[in-house]
C-alpha cells in the first residue's frame, strides 16, 4: 500500500495536470480538490483511492481479467520474457522524440498491471532528457490496484474505453498492447503529430499453447487481418513491424504463462495440466507492431 506521502505526491501529480481529464457523465472539465477528489463543474465527483489511484467509471464493470492473471502478467513481464518487444516499442517512441521543454504524455490504453508501461518509462527516461508523464487506464480495478505500487511518475485510472476520460488531442503517444481498442476515442485524444503504437498476436505467437488448447478446432490457426484492417481505416498506417523470438521457460514459466493468457480461457484443468507438463523448451513470442498516425481528414477537423 502507497504510504501517506507516496498518495499526497501522486495528488501533487494529479493536480498538475488535472486539465488531462473530461468528466465522463458530462464532459466537462475536471480539477483536484483538497488533494484527494477530482469534481467536475457540475459536481460530479472522483475520489483518489488509497492506494493512489483515481476510479473514474460509473458502476463495477464485469471483466475476465482477473488478479491471478495479472499476478501472473507481472511474473512473466519481470522475468523480461516481453523485453524484446519493450525494446522495439521504446525505439519508435525515442525516434519520434524531438527537444521541447513540453511534456511528452504517454497513455497506455489497456494497461493491465501497469508493468508494460512503467517498463517504457523507465527505458526511455534513462536515454532521453524529455519531461515524460505516463497515464495508465484499465477497465479492471484489479489490475489498476497492482499499478499503482509501481514506482513511476504515473497516473493510474480506471476507466472505461467506450466513454470519454481525457479531453481532445492531449497524448503524443497512445500504446495498446494486446488489448482492445477503441479507434473513435484514440483520434479524439492523440495530438496532430501524435502516434498511436498498437500492438497485436501474429499467427505463431504462444503457437505451443495454441496447439494443445485449440487443438482440432477452427481456432488453432490465427489470423489478425481484420484487426489490420480496421486499424488502417482509422489511422494512417505509418509501418507495420514484426518482432518474434522464442523464450525458454521451465515448468512454472509455462504455469504462469497459461495463467496469463486468454488462450486459456474455457480450457479445462486437465488441458491446463498437459501444457506446464508437456512443453519443454522454447516457447514462440510473435507480434506486429502497427504505427499509426491521425487521418488527413481528422487532422482537418
Amino acid at each position: 500500500m502507497l504510504s501517506k506521502k507516496g498518495k499526497f505526491t501522486t495528488a501533487r501529480l494529479l493536480s498538475e495536470y488535472e486539465h488531462i481529464f473530461i468528466c465522463p457523465i458530462c464532459l466537462h472539465s475536471m480539477q483536484v480538490v483538497d488533494l484527494k477528489s477530482l469534481i467536475c463543474s457540475n459536481r460530479h465527483c472522483f475520489d483518489l483511492s488509497k492506494k493512489g489511484y483515481v476510479n473514474l467509471t460509473t458502476h463495477a464493470l464485469k471483466t475476465k481479467y482477473d488478479k491471478k492473471l495479472f499476478e501472473a502478467r507481472k511474473t512473466i513481464s519481470d522475468k523480461g520474457f516481453f523485453e524484446p518487444l519493450m525494446a522495439r516499442i521504446c525505439d519508435n517512441i525515442l525516434r519520434e522524440l524531438k527537444p521541447s521543454h513540453q511534456t511528452i504524455k504517454i497513455l497506455d490504453a489497456g494497461c493491465g498491471e501497469g508493468s508494460h508501461l512503467s517498463d517504457i518509462q523507465h527505458k526511455i527516461m534513462a536515454q532521453s532528457e524529455c519531461n515524460l508523464l505516463g497515464i495508465g487506464m484499465d477497465i479492471s480495478k484489479e489490475g489498476i490496484h497492482m499499478a499503482s505500487n509501481l514506482p513511476s511518475k504515473t497516473i493510474w485510472c480506471v476507466a472505461d474505453l467506450a466513454k470519454p476520460t481525457f479531453a481532445d488531442k492531449q497524448f503524443n503517444f497512445i500504446l495498446n498492447i494486446l488489448s482492445p481498442s477503441n479507434y473513435s476515442g484514440f483520434q479524439r485524444i492523440l495530438q496532430d503529430q501524435g502516434m498511436v503504437i498498437k500492438v497485436i498476436p501474429e499467427a505463431r505467437y504462444l503457437q505451443e499453447l495454441r496447439g494443445i488448447f485449440y487443438k482440432s478446432t477452427d481456432r488453432d490457426i490465427y489470423s489478425n487481418q481484420k484487426t489490420m484492417e480496421l486499424f488502417k481505416h482509422h489511422f494512417d498506417l505509418v509501418d507495420i513491424q514484426r518482432v518474434q523470438y522464442g523464450v525458454s521457460m521451465d515448468r512454472e514459466d509455462i504455469k504462469q504463462l497459461v495463467h496469463m493468457t486468454p488462450l486459456s480461457w474455457g480450457a479445462t484443468e486437465e488441458l491446463k495440466e498437459q501444457a506446464w507438463s508437456r512443453i519443454k523448451g522454447e516457447i514462440t513470442f510473435d507480434f506486429s507492431i502497427l504505427l499509426g498516425s491521425r487521418s488527413q481528414e481528422a487532422n482537418r477537423r
